[in-house]
């Protein structure tokens, strides 16, 4: 196993340069002078020229990358002009509120995808199987952020029992409780496409096991239709849907973005959103690497589950 983590560990380091030098390309594409944006109104001539050679803007693209990527190996993201504080700070931070976010939603879409789809692949054309499928097509229908504000209009507006933004209330709060509070409406809202996703590839992986002979074997030995499912079906199942679980990972982080700001959640979506208004390229750049990075250290550790669940994928 060990050796198997050492080559996905190899495998992801040319992923990550090559998202570092999109990352930097599309940055380096956007129109306008970051300069001239981060300066405003004191944007003379003589100021956008001392900042630029400041920023190291002056210089070709291909050794402003260099520049750049030899400083991120070295733990330094630069520091933010808009913030005045250095850009890795700003990124930890604001990563937290996001993995708070992003990993509940994740935790909700897993347990009730697999729940969903196993009740479904067990009730094959029954009702229940019809119903679960309906809420799902119309959960993975639902843009999120519309449902996002349906939400608040509805729990936060009309029935006023849930807050509609912000992670702990303005005035008190601040503990557990207050945070659960006001974690519903956003984990809940990312959760639902990718709740319908783990569900249909649960209920697709589940049908195909359930038909294999040895599931037809266990049922003629006598075990409980309970054991047959959850400790025979569903474990070679899971070989199928951890991966989708892990891409699903990926998808709340990307939705992270527009739902924090849906719901003004304080974390690396929001911030993003800002940095990018305000033309700061450095937080920019060090946040959308720093999220990538995390994406495929997901999914390094689905793999890792995958091959412990069917050890021949390690061959």
């Amino acid at each position: 196993m060990a050796a198997y983590i050492a080559k996905r560990l190899i495998a992801a380091i040319p992923v990550l340069l090559g998202l570092s030098l999109i990352v930097f390309l599309i940055m380096a594409m956007i129109p306008g002078d970051p300069a001239t944006a981060i300066l405003g109104s004191y944007a003379t001539p003589e100021n956008v020229a001392r900042l630029n050679r400041s920023l190291g803007l002056d210089k070709p693209l291909p050794q402003q990358y260099v520049i750049w990527l030899g400083n991120l190996l070295q733990g330094d993201f630069g520091r933010s002009y808009a913030l005045n504080r250095p850009v890795l700070d700003e990124i930890l931070e604001r990563f937290s509120a996001t993995l708070i976010l992003a990993g509940t939603s994740l935790v909700l879409c897993s347990v009730f995808g697999l729940l969903a789809g196993i009740v479904s692949a067990v009730r094959q054309f029954g009702w229940v199987d019809r119903i679960v499928t309906f809420f799902v097509l119309i959960g993975i229908s639902i843009p999120s952020f519309f449902l996002g504000l349906l939400f608040i209009l509805f729990f936060a507006v009309q029935l006023r029992v849930l807050p509609a933004s912000g992670m702990y209330a303005i005035y008190g709060g601040g503990d557990l409780p207050d945070l659960l509070r006001h974690l519903v409406l956003p984990a809940t809202t990312l959760a639902v496409v990718a709740t319908g996703v783990v569900a249909r590839l649960t209920r697709t992986a589940m049908l195909e096991v359930l038909r294999q002979d040895y599931i037809r074997t266990a049922r003629a030995k006598g075990l409980s239709e309970r054991k047959v499912i959850y400790r025979h079906a569903l474990k070679a199942a899971m070989v199928s849907i951890v991966p989708v679980i892990g891409l699903q990972a990926g998808f709340v982080l990307g939705g992270a973005v527009y739902i924090e700001t849906v719901f003004q959640w304080p974390g690396i979506g929001a911030m993003l959103v800002k940095a990018i208004s305000t033309r700061d390229i450095l937080l920019v750049q060090g946040g959308v690497l720093f999220v990538a990075a995390a994406y495929v250290f997901v999914n390094l550790i689905a793999d890792v589950i995958q091959a412990m669940l069917d050890p021949r994928l390690k061959a």
